[in-house]
């Protein structure tokens, strides 16, 4: 499957739970990169041949070394206009669950990162869609009444 010129790109929240609530990961863009000390979330490219889904497990493991135990499709649509190709990215939006205990190894796109609480993290994310998008995963993970069954992902099918 190839992505379209319209969804090119995707966001990954990942989430731990702790014995305060959920904790998600944010990431400080490391200064030879773009948006350089900028909080962020796992972001990447869809690469020919990959789904979303796997561009989010695959970018995870990249930029982190983390392995989602669970991943759900938020039911949020990242969404914003890059002027300098006249394109809109419609970006989807997950949520890994990982290990509590899951050790994280930096790839070199970031220098620094923090699991916080989700008020904490909604303060670091410098972009308004990313904490949008980390508003609809919390609701997700929080809501007894959310559908996950409906939009967890079955990890076995991703080769």
């Amino acid at each position: 499957m190839t992505a379209s010129p319209i969804v090119r790109v995707i966001d990954c929240h990942a989430a731990r739970e702790t014995s305060e609530g959920w904790a998600y990961l944010v990431l400080r863009r490391a200064p030879d990169r773009f948006d350089a000390g900028r909080w962020r979330v796992v972001t990447g490219k869809i690469e020919e041949g990959e789904t979303a889904w796997q561009a989010a497990l695959r970018e995870l493991r990249e930029e982190t070394a983390l392995e989602a135990q669970r991943l759900l499709a938020v039911p949020y649509v990242n969404q914003f206009y890059e002027w300098q190709h006249d394109r809109i990215n419609a970006v989807p939006v997950f949520v890994a669950v990982v290990s509590s205990d899951a050790s994280i190894a930096l790839d070199g796109e970031h220098d620094e990162h923090e699991w916080l609480p989700l008020d904490a993290a909604l303060e670091r994310l410098a972009w308004p869609g990313q904490r949008d998008g980390l508003r609809a995963a919390d609701a997700l993970l929080t809501d007894e009444t959310a559908p996950i069954e409906a939009l967890e992902i079955d990890l076995s099918s991703s080769g």
